[in-house]
Parts: structure tokens; C-alpha cells; sequence
């Protein structure tokens, strides 16, 4: 079929140019006396008589035109070497006869000039001028005549001959197609499958030219191909029933199949993909509510066949990629990032058509497993394609994909994908066998780059996938430990892999059961040796790209043994406290409080454990062999010990009150502290903390028999299990209380809460104030910044751990000896304003003279939020809640204190004329006779409302510029340091509205750093003129210009004459301002700017 493919032979006339050739076209493809310029003429009669007019004109130029001869005769030449392209009856295919002569003249004619073409050598004194183009370059004009010379060829000598089915008929393209569909004469000679033939073949002929090739197959390659499926593959029937269902001879259609064979290898293989699955589709099929949709009336050769070249495409290499591109390119606003939600719906529709189609094994296959070892490295690579645009998309279709294979064939998709993804993370298991050389040190047995793919492909197929299959959350439990290990060591530093691993970990504890959970929790841990872990030899190691790398750790020496030692027990530390983190963000699954359960079991164990079984026997009665493994378990007992016990105390850190999130799990924890104490007993063991631990927990079972929580009777069923363990307490326990307790609280289980006394009653009460204290507490050291180890010298810490522990059930009750308003501070941010009631603000006011330190902060905090919140009925007390902060202004708790300090402040900035001046007057120590200590904090509310008003300060300036100025007069060192610093916040603020005082100021300034005798005084006052020259910055040469001589005199002064170190300090940093001050004055920076003055 390429025989004619050959330029002109030697006797052809000489090369007669490209102008002649597309003269040719243009007049053969003139729309003639329509008066039109668009080629879609819809009347039949005119279509022939302009298709002949033009024939007629274009013969008729070459028997006229001289100019054109050389043409006619490479026309007429390449016309004898094709029978099929003389002279014939039908016009539609004479017409076609004539373009496709006149466009292999265009290629031969085109191969000549490019041989004939040898570029000059560039010129170096002009390097910037573009070479010369070859001479076969054709222009845009010359561009759009051949595709419109193409579109007449194909629509006229290839569509038409189409079998039904085989294609987009034209009808269903254009209405000239419609046009076309009609005129064509197929019973005409030459035949229906011989002009078929001839136009397929004339246009690969055409396409040998690259220039020519891209036009051609660039929108024509489906129709091209579709005619050679026919012509080489459709079955040859007895006799044809219809002419376009004649068929060749057998040469022809090997040569037709050739053809095809070498076109589907030549053009880009997601056009060919395209095209091929356009045709197994069959053509659109109209539908009942107007639209069209893609039926299968494609003939069934048609469709075998283009499934077997399909999948020919498919494990071609690089298959893969051919395949996604040719299915996802054109998906619009999707394939660029876009997120229009159709567009997106369609995306995730193909994806999965991806992932159904790469995942069945084609039929010419040997096996599936063949299969899927040669496509699943290709999948693999989807996930790090490159490409910014199309790599999102190539991601979901290998993530679909992933899941669609492990779905059907799980063996085969443990082996060839997620045994490869993750070889990482197994190279590096105590488990692996691992040759010698891979083990010295120093190696890296994992890079940079391989990791964080691993990890990335990991959270793409796992956590983006989101499909909790058996064999893929199979394959990651062995490597749990090494992402663990992963997990901790990104929380020492900064790494893009940490939130991946957090991710990964979240999900695959979520998605596994609760046993297997547990079970890898406890690896993690250290308290399970059988699960796999991260390798002692192995260490990551930060790599040079900000990436992490896995390394064999160095030989260490005997001088580095100590801080190896410290290193091991630093890192087992901290790897106890991540795994707190980690769980912290595990309660609500309830996976936590099991984790927590299981740890106080094995605490019960601890203590069940008999003394006299830990003693060593008598050394001559053991083998020295005997006696080391003895000395090892013993060891590794206490270690397991010390283990559980760090675990407990990391959790009760963490843990918040939502650790248990349904009865069973708050029975457990009972049943587990009554074991404990029951075994204490039997040890005579019993301490004051056991005592506490025993009675919070029986607390805790009187608060949900009182009706805290609602029981059914299948909770009843669950509390059932304590009344064993109950009734020993009530016959053992050498607390006669305990014991009533115990027995009154295993009768109430037993008449599912009908008998409940007293007791009961007041422990559940007791129970519900002691756990709202501790609660507020804990709020109250956080929010005033207390840090963890405050606490622990507040508190011991095994009674803090344990009295904690009781208290975490994530239970909602109600407690009725507290106003709700301050039980829960938490939830009163989501009230809305107006929510509050006139009785519940008067128990809350209550409650901020109780006794109790925690409940009196908590009512205070409650109030200043309802003020920030602009609740109504608060401020409508004003004046009593002024009265209230400034009586708890004088408790001597921080925490009381300094809430009161915020309710002030807060109700100042709602109030501030009512408020302000009070509050100056309280401060002046002319005025009040407050002791000092409340003049302090009065002082800390005006420096909060000072910086809480802002520009509005300055229409309060008089007052307090006053106040401040008559507090550096005080007896008190400490009030004229208070004094000072709130001078220096408020001129920090007024900018330009100082100027009428400035001078009052410094000479104030000046004055205290000169003469005061106290160190700190002197330290306030340099600090007051930092702060005015930084809050001025470049306004301190117009508000200053009078004083500033004075200021930098007294700075110098303090440098040479001052004897405190930190009061030259400050005088250094206030130098600093005003130098820089100074010379940007002087020395402005220089603008790149061009100034316009419009003239009147």
C-alpha cells in the first residue's frame, strides 16, 4: 500500500513549485456563484453544479495556463500509477479524484524542495537573526487550504463508504455531512470498497510528509482508521447485500492491515487510544429526551477488534499512560485543576472506567498473573508523574486503579503492587533478612527520594483512597512500626512527612478491628516484642533535600556508650509521650479509653504480682546460665513495669474528658480500678491513693445510677459485671464507709437503680463537685500559662494520674450544685446573646464569692466572657459586676485575680466613661488609700484598657496623663514603676495629641532617671522614652522637635553617669531608634518616581 508512495520518478518533469499547487486548490475548492463563503451548501443540485463548475474551471486552467504545464504533467504521472484516480462518471468522486492528485502533487513537490534545500551557515556576527526556513514550510493560509482540500476528501471519499456502525456517520456531524450523505453515487464505478481503498491509501501516501502528516492525522486519523478496520478486517460474506459492504481482494486487505498496523505505531498513542475506544462505541445513538448518548451498535468484528488492538495499546510500554491520556484528555476545567462539580462527577466516572478497564486481564494474556506483572509497575508510576497539571487526575486513577485491583485479584495486587510500594519500609523491620553488606555502618539502605515516595503513595492509595479492603490493610499492619518510628522522629523537627504519617496512622487505627489495634499499639509501645518493629540498627537521618533518608547507625565506641545510654532512654521517653499525642486524637472512636483500659489491667497485673515469686533462689541451687536468664526476666519485668507506668501518666496528660464514649468502656475502668484495689488487699497494700482512686470510681457508679446518664436496661446487663468485684470490696475492705458504699451500690445495679440511698445520692454529689473543681483548675493553669511541671509540684503526680484517670469517662451529667453557666465555661461560647437567664447570671454572681478557689475563677471567667459577648442582661448590671472584679481584686489567688483583672478591662471597653474614672481614682494614691498590692493590679486594668482602646485613647488623655504623671511622685518604688510603664504605653499611642504635654512629660522624664533612687524607677523612666520613640518612629521630629535635644541630652547622660547595666541598656536601644530616626529624616531613601502636574 506505499508503493505509490514514491516522489516522481527520475523522468518527471522538474519541480513546479508550491504557488501553482495551491492556486489548484483554491479554485478547485471555490464555493463557485453561490454567492457564500461557507462551504456547507445545503441544496443538492447546487453542491453538483458548483463541484462541476469547478472541475470544469480547473481543466480548463490547465489547458490554458503555460504556467501550470509542469504541474499537469506530475498530476497526469501520478494520475497513470493510480488507476483508481482517472477520469470516472460520479462527480462527487471525480471531485475527491482531483483534490487527492492535487495533494500528493503537494507532496512530492514538497520533498523535492526539502532535498534540494541545504541551509547556509549561520552568520557569527549576527546570531540573533533566525535561520532560514526550508522551503517545504508552509504558511497559515497555505495551512487552512489543506485542511479544507482534507475535510473534501475524507467526507467525499471516506465517510461515505463507511459500513453502518463503523464511524460517526456525517449525518450526525454537519449538515453538509447530511448534504454529502446524499449526493454520493455508490453504485457507480469505480466501486464502493475500491474508492475507499484508494482514498485511505492516497492519504497515507499524503501523510509521508511530516508537515502534511500532522495535518492529516491530527483531525482525520479516526475516520482514516476506521476505513482500514474495514477494508482489512470486515468479514467477507458470500455475496454483498449492499455496495458499501464490498470488499477487497485478499493482497489489498494484507496490505490494508499492514497500513493500519504501522498507522496505530506512528501517530500519538493517546490519540490512538481515543479514537479506537470512539469506534468500539459504535455511533451516538438518539435518545427519548433529545439528547445523544453512544449505543453499541458497533458490528461485533468492529468491536473485538478494536478491544484487541486496545489492549495491543495497553501493554505496549508506557501503555498505561497512553491509556489515561487518551481517556482523560479533554476533560475540561477537571484535567486543569478547575472545580466545577459536573466536571469533576465525569472525572471520577472515567477514572473508575480507567481502573475497571486496566484491572481485567485482555484475552490474548497468558495468565492474569502475567499481566499483572508486566502493567503493575506502570500503575506505580502514575503516582509520580510530573506533569502539574495532569498529575492530579493520574493520581485518582492510580489510586482507583490500586483499589479496583486489590478489590478483584487481592494476591495479585499484594504481590505486584503493594509488596513493591512497600519494600521500603520492610528493608528496614527487625524482621528483614538482609545480607551482610546492607548492614554496615553507615549504608543507606533507604534514599531520600524513595522514601518520601513511599510514604506519598502510601497516604495517596490508603488515606485518599479511603477503601478499608482486607489485604490492603493486611499489608501495612507489619510496617506499622516503622511509621511509628517515622512519626516520632518528624516530631523533633520540621519534615512535609509528618502530617502524611499522622494521616496514615489515624486512618489504619480507624479502619482496623480493636484486637488487632490494641495489638499494634502495644508495638508500639515497646509491651509487645512479637509485633514488627523499626530495626535497632536502623536510624533515620535528615537528607540534603529537607527529605529523610534511612541509615545502619555507626559503630559506637566505648567512650560514647553513656550518651548512647542516654540517647536510648531519651528517645523511649519521648516515643512514650508521641504515642499520647497520637492517641489524644483517638478518643472519639473510643480506641483510646480500650488502650487506657488495657493499661490498667495490666497495672492490676502489676500489683496481683506475688513478691515472694520475684526473690532469687539460692544461688547453689542454679546454674550460672540459669541464673543470668533469671536476673533477665526479672529485668525485663521491671522494665514492663516502668513502661506501664509512663504510659498511664502520658494518658492521663493527654486525655481530655471524652476518653470513654459509651457505658461499657466506664465499666471496664471500674471493674479495673476494684481489681486493683482488690489486689491490694490481698498484699496489704493499702495506701491513701488506692483509697481515693477506689471511692472516685464508686463515685462514678453512684453518678450514673443517680441519673446522669440515661440506662437502659442492656446497660444494666453491662453493669452487672461489677457486682462480683463489689461485693468483695464490701466484705474485705477495712473502710467501714467503703464497705456500706460498695454494698449499697450493688444493690441499686441488682433493682436496675429502684433501691438508692442516701449515701449514693451524696457520693454522686460529691463525686460531681470534685470533678468540676479539678476540671476548672485545669483550665484556670492553662489559661494563665501554667506549664505541666507547675502542676506537678502542685500536685504529686501518682495522685495525679490516678485521680485523673477516674474522672476521664466523657459522660454528660447534671450537676445541681453548681450553676450550668459554670459548669461548662466551654460550651458558653456557642451561646447565642440573649441566652442567658436572670437566675442563672444570680448563681453565677453566687458563685463568685464561693470558697472555693476553682469555682470562684471559673464564675469570674464566666462573666467576663457574657460581657466580651455583649450579653444584655450582664451588662445591664454593670455596676454590680464592677463590684464583684474589683472585690475579687483583692484575693490574694492568682487565678481569682487575675480573672478579675480581665472582667474589668473587658467591662471598661464597654463602659469606658463609667469605669475609667473610678478605676484612676482608685489608682491615685492622693485619692483612695488601696494598699499597694491593689494599686499594682488596678494599674495592669488601665495598661489593658490603655492598649484596649487604641486611637480612642487620646479623648481620655487628660485623666490619665495626669494620673500617670502624679504616680511618679508616689512614696512607693513600686507604683512609680507602674506608673511610668503605663505613661510610656499611653504616649505610645497619642502620636500627634502629645504635643500639648510633651513638655510635661519630659521634664517628668528627665527628672526620675536623674534622681530616683530606686534602680527599677530609673529603669521605667529610660523605658518610657524607647517606647515613645518607637510608637512616634518618623512623626518624633514634628511631635518632639521641641524636646527631642532634651531626650537625646538625658540618653547620653544615662550611658556615661548611669551605673545600672540594664538601665544603659534601655538608653542604647532608645539611641538606636533615634539614630535611625534621625537619618531617615536627613537622608530620606530615594523614589524611582516621575511627578505630573496637570497646569490650570
Amino acid at each position: 500500500m506505499a508503493a505509490p508512495g514514491q516522489p516522481a520518478g527520475s523522468g518527471a518533469p522538474e519541480t513546479c513549485g508550491l504557488e501553482p499547487i495551491f492556486e489548484a486548490l483554491k479554485l478547485l475548492l471555490s464555493p463557485g456563484g453561490s454567492g457564500s463563503s461557507s462551504l456547507q451548501i445545503t441544496k443538492h443540485d447546487v453542491l453538483l453544479s458548483t463541484l462541476k463548475s469547478n472541475l470544469l474551471a480547473l481543466e480548463d486552467k490547465f489547458l490554458k495556463d503555460p504556467h501550470w504545464k509542469k504541474l499537469k504533467l506530475l498530476r497526469d504521472e501520478i494520475a497513470h500509477k493510480t488507476a483508481c484516480l482517472e477520469n470516472a462518471v460520479d462527480v462527487t468522486w471525480l471531485f475527491t479524484s482531483q483534490t487527492l492528485l492535487l495533494l500528493l502533487c503537494l507532496k512530492d513537490t514538497m520533498l523535492h524542495l526539502a532535498a534540494d534545500f541545504s541551509p547556509g551557515k549561520p552568520n557569527a556576527r549576527t546570531p540573533e537573526v533566525a535561520p532560514a526556513l526550508s522551503p517545504d514550510t508552509l504558511s497559515i493560509c497555505q495551512q487552512k487550504t489543506v485542511q479544507s482540500a482534507l475535510q473534501f476528501v475524507v467526507t467525499l471519499g471516506v465517510c461515505p463508504y463507511l459500513m453502518p456502525g463503523v464511524g460517526v456517520p456525517l449525518r450526525h456531524r454537519t449538515e453538509f455531512g447530511a448534504v454529502v450523505q446524499d449526493v454520493v453515487c455508490l453504485d457507480a464505478a469505480p466501486r464502493a470498497a475500491q474508492r475507499l481503498f484508494t482514498s485511505c491509501r492516497g492519504l497515507l501516501i499524503a501523510a509521508q510528509h511530516p508537515s502534511l502528516g500532522s495535518l492529516i492525522f491530527c483531525r482525520h486519523f479516526g475516520d482514516i482508521a476506521a476505513g482500514l478496520c474495514q477494508l482489512g478486517f470486515c468479514p467477507i460474506k458470500g455475496k454483498p447485500l449492499k455496495p458499501a459492504e464490498e470488499v477487497l481482494n485478499e493482497e489489498e486487505r494484507a496490505q490494508c492491515r499492514k497500513a493500519l498496523t504501522d498507522l496505530l505505531d506512528q501517530v500519538y498513542q493517546p490519540l490512538v487510544v481515543r479514537e479506537l475506544l470512539i469506534l468500539q462505541a459504535g455511533p451516538p445513538q438518539p435518545c427519548t429526551d433529545g439528547k445523544t448518548q453512544f449505543g453499541s451498535r458497533a458490528p461485533a468484528w468492529l468491536r473485538r477488534l478494536c478491544g484487541q488492538l486496545l489492549s495491543e495499546r495497553l501493554m505496549r510500554p508506557n501503555g498505561v499512560q497512553a491509556v489515561v491520556r487518551g481517556v482523560l484528555e479533554g476533560a475540561g476545567a477537571g484535567a486543569a485543576g478547575g472545580s466545577d462539580a459536573e466536571v469533576m462527577a465525569a472525572d471520577w466516572k472515567k477514572c473508575d472506567l480507567i481502573a475497571r478497564i486496566l484491572a481485567s486481564c485482555p484475552q490474548q494474556c497468558l495468565s492474569p498473573e502475567s499481566y499483572y506483572k508486566d502493567i503493575c509497575p506502570q500503575i506505580l508510576d502514575l503516582f509520580h508523574f510530573q506533569d502539574k497539571l495532569a498529575a492530579r487526575q493520574f493520581q485518582r486513577v492510580a489510586t482507583t486503579t490500586f483499589i479496583t485491583m486489590s478489590r478483584e485479584h487481592p494476591q495479585l495486587a499484594a504481590k505486584y503492587l503493594l509488596q513493591p510500594m512497600l519494600a521500603p519500609l520492610h528493608r528496614c523491620l527487625n524482621t528483614a533478612e538482609a545480607p551482610e553488606t546492607d548492614r554496615v555502618p553507615g549504608t543507606i539502605l533507604v534514599t531520600e527520594e524513595e522514601f518520601s515516595r513511599c510514604i506519598e503513595d502510601v497516604f495517596k492509595v490508603y488515606v485518599i483512597g479511603n477503601e478499608p479492603l482486607t489485604v490492603l490493610v493486611d499489608s501495612l499492619l507489619p510496617v506499622l512500626g516503622v511509621l511509628f518510628a517515622l512519626y516520632c522522629f518528624t516530631k523533633q523537627s520540621v519534615s512535609h512527612l509528618r502530617s502524611l504519617c499522622e494521616e496514615i496512622l489515624f486512618w489504619i487505627l480507624g479502619k482496623l478491628e480493636r484486637k488487632k489495634a490494641i495489638e499494634s499499639l502495644k508495638g508500639f509501645a515497646g509491651l509487645d516484642k512479637s509485633v514488627p518493629s523499626f530495626h535497632s540498627l536502623c536510624q533515620f537521618k535528615a537528607a540534603t533535600q529537607g527529605g529523610i533518608m534511612i541509615t545502619v547507625q555507626e559503630a559506637i565506641s566505648e567512650e560514647e556508650e553513656d550518651e548512647a545510654l542516654y540517647q536510648k532512654l531519651s528517645s523511649e521517653q519521648d516515643q512514650v509521650e508521641h504515642l499520647g499525642d497520637l492517641l489524644s486524637h483517638c478518643q472519639e472512636s473510643g480506641l483510646a479509653g480500650d488502650f487506657f483500659i488495657f493499661c490498667l489491667k495490666e497495672l492490676t497485673q502489676v500489683a496481683m504480682e506475688n513478691e515472694t515469686e520475684l526473690k532469687t533462689k539460692p544461688f547453689s541451687s542454679q546454674s550460672l546460665l540459669e541464673l543470668e536468664q533469671h536476673q533477665t526476666l526479672l529485668v525485663e519485668g521491671q522494665q514492663r513495669k516502668l513502661l506501664i507506668l509512663q504510659l498511664i501518666a502520658a494518658l492521663c496528660e493527654r486525655m481530655s474528658e471524652q476518653i470513654f464514649t459509651d457505658i461499657s468502656q466506664v465499666v471496664d475502668f471500674v471493674a479495673a480500678t476494684l481489681q486493683r484495689a482488690c489486689a491490694s488487699l490481698a498484699h496489704q497494700a493499702e495506701s491513701t491513693v488506692e483509697s481515693q482512686t477506689l471511692s472516685m470510681s464508686m463515685g462514678l457508679v453512684a453518678v450514673m445510677l443517680g441519673g446522669a446518664v440515661q440506662l437502659k436496661s442492656s446497660d444494666f446487663a453491662v453493669l452487672k459485671q461489677l457486682m462480683p468485684l463489689l461485693e468483695k470490696v464490701s466484705n474485705t475492705y477495712p473502710d467501714p464507709v467503703i464497705q456500706e458504699l460498695a454494698a449499697d451500690l450493688r444493690i441499686s445495679i441488682a433493682t436496675h437503680g429502684a433501691f438508692f440511698t442516701e449515701a449514693v445520692s451524696a457520693t454522686a454529689q460529691s463525686t460531681l463537685k470534685k470533678k468540676d473543681s479539678e476540671r476548672k483548675l485545669e483550665e484556670q493553669h492553662t489559661s494563665c500559662g501554667r506549664t505541666a511541671a507547675d502542676e506537678a509540684k502542685c500536685h504529686p503526680e501518682h495522685q495525679q494520674s490516678n485521680e485523673k484517670s477516674t474522672h476521664q469517662t466523657g459522660l454528660k451529667y447534671d450537676e445541681t450544685s453548681l450553676p450550668p453557666q459554670v459548669n461548662e465555661p466551654s460550651t458558653s461560647s456557642s451561646q447565642k446573646s440573649g441566652s442567658i437567664t436572670t437566675e442563672g447570671l444570680q448563681e453565677v454572681l453566687v458563685s463568685a464569692y464561693d470558697p472555693q478557689i476553682p469555682t470562684r475563677a471559673a464564675a469570674l471567667r464566666t462573666l467576663s466572657h457574657w460581657i466580651e459577648q455583649r450579653e444584655a442582661k450582664a451588662l445591664e448590671m454593670q455596676e454590680k459586676l464592677l463590684k464583684v472584679f474589683l472585690e475579687n481584686l483583692e484575693h490574694e489567688d492568682t487565678f481569682v485575680y487575675l480573672s478579675a483583672i480581665q472582667g474589668i478591662a473587658l467591662l471598661s471597653d464597654a463602659y469606658p466613661e463609667k469605669i475609667l474614672l473610678g478605676l484612676l481614682a482608685q489608682y491615685d494614691s492622693s485619692k483612695n488609700k488601696s494598699t499597694p498590692e491593689t494599686r499594682m493590679k488596678v494599674g495592669e486594668v488601665l495598661m489593658r484598657i490603655v492598649r484596649a482602646l487604641g486611637d480612642m485613647v487620646s479623648k481620655y488623655r487628660e485623666p490619665l496623663i495626669h494620673t500617670f504623671l502624679r504616680g511618679t511622685r508616689d512614696p512607693d518604688g513600686a507604683h512609680r514603676a507602674s506608673s511610668l510603664s503605663n505613661l510610656g504605653e499611653l504616649c505610645q499611642r497619642l502620636d500627634f495629641q502629645l504635643g500639648s504635654v510633651v513638655h510635661e512629660v519630659t521634664a517628668c522624664l528627665i527628672a526620675v532617671a536623674k534622681t530616683d533612687r530606686e534602680v527599677q524607677v530609673r529603669r521605667a523612666a529610660i523605658h518610657v522614652v524607647v517606647l515613645l520613640l518607637r510608637g512616634l518612629s518618623q512623626k518624633a521630629t514634628e511631635v518632639l522637635r521641641d524636646v527631642l535635644k532634651d531626650l537625646y541630652h538625658l540618653l547620653k547622660h544615662v550611658m556615661h553617669l548611669e551605673p545600672d547595666d540594664v538601665a544603659k541598656l534601655h538608653a542604647q536601644l532608645a539611641l538606636e531608634e533615634l539614630d535611625e530616626i534621625m537619618r531617615n529624616f536627613l537622608f530620606p531613601p530615594q523614589k524611582l518616581e516621575k511627578k505630573i502636574t496637570v497646569l490650570p
